[in-house]
């Protein structure tokens, strides 16, 4: 009988065995600090925004909006390297992971502290972040409200140019910009490679070529529409004459040379300015001398500036003369 018992002891004693190997394997791997660390980053990895705020710890700050937080708005991250996995004196862990950021794959590096909270089924420990791996991008949009990151359609929380803090998974890559019919900012990268950090972005939205050129046709036109005006001081119109004789026909307009537009941001959001720029009229009108009764032409060019205030009704844009 101790001689049928014999396999059965030496493969009780191989399985014990096997899944002692097999727990130590999966704390040295899985279950240890820099496992639960890799399965955040994996979860940024895939774009998983979700398992990535379900990781313990992660979700322990609020000093921001979540808008960010999305998987739309996550940036690309591969190429997980783990760099090392120290234990200190207290019990924490220090654990550095090397990646690469963005289609460009940039490399970068970041450092997170994790503890042990437990263990499950008495043999697998249990971790979590002793410092959120989320850090803060504080965005003020110059000249806008609106703004995209990392190609999500966006408003400013705060406003044009107030910063607003947006909570941000670290490490990723965030590009910043705007992109609509009139409006333009260059792209502003922001690599966040750091827990718990504040960067601050600037999106400086700026009038496009498109809204230059729309505003300088609308310029020209309402110009040309004042020259037709018969009269010594168009209705309207920046440029016009002042003259002592007597006028003894119709005044004729005509255009020389049109203000060249540029167009810089207003006061209040959605409102324009094109800053003080010259323009020449030119002037043709017969006229007698009250003095003795000859006849002239007054034949003149005209110099005038305009300025104007520039907003949009329905996304047609309303040029309105600034005296």
């Amino acid at each position: 009988m101790r001689r049928d018992l014999t396999p059965w002891l030496v493969g009780l004693v191989l399985l014990v065995i096997a899944f002692g190997a097999s727990v130590i394997a999966l704390n040295n791997q899985l279950y240890s600090a820099s496992g639960f660390v890799r399965g955040y980053l994996e979860a940024l990895e895939r774009r998983d925004s979700a398992a990535a705020l379900d990781v313990p710890g992660v979700r322990t700050t609020t000093q921001g909006g979540d808008a960010l937080l999305t998987d739309d708005a996550m940036g690309r991250l591969g190429d997980l390297r783990l760099v090392r996995d120290t234990a200190g004196a207290d019990g924490t862990h220090t654990v550095v992971f090397d990646y690469a950021l963005g289609s460009a794959k940039v490399d970068g590096r970041t450092e997170f502290t994790v503890e042990q909270t437990g263990t499950r089924f008495g043999l697998f420990p249990t971790w979590r972040f002793v410092a959120s791996p989320l850090s803060t991008l504080s965005v003020s949009v110059l000249g806008d409200d609106r703004f995209e990151a990392n190609g999500l359609d966006l408003v400013s929380p705060s406003g044009a140019g107030a910063a607003s803090g947006l909570l941000v998974f670290a490490p990723g890559l965030y590009e910043l910009g705007h992109d609509s019919t009139y409006l333009t900012a260059k792209p502003v990268a922001a690599e966040v490679t750091t827990v718990g950090d504040i960067l601050d972005i600037a999106v400086d939205v700026q009038a496009n070529e498109h809204f230059v050129a729309k505003v300088q046709s609308d310029l020209t036109a309402r110009l040309d529409d004042c020259a037709t005006q018969t009269v010594l001081m168009p209705t309207g119109c920046p440029f016009g004459m002042t003259i002592t004789n007597r006028i003894n026909g119709d005044p004729k307009w005509s255009m020389v040379d049109y203000p060249v537009v540029t167009i810089l941001p207003g006061e209040k959001t959605g409102e324009w300015r094109m800053p003080l720029s010259p323009g020449t009229a030119h002037l043709e009108v017969p006229v007698r001398s009250l003095f003795d009764g000859t006849l002239s032409t007054v034949d003149d060019d005209v110099p005038f500036t305009a300025q104007y205030s520039i907003t949009f009704v329905d996304n047609t844009i309303v040029l309105t003369e600034v005296d």
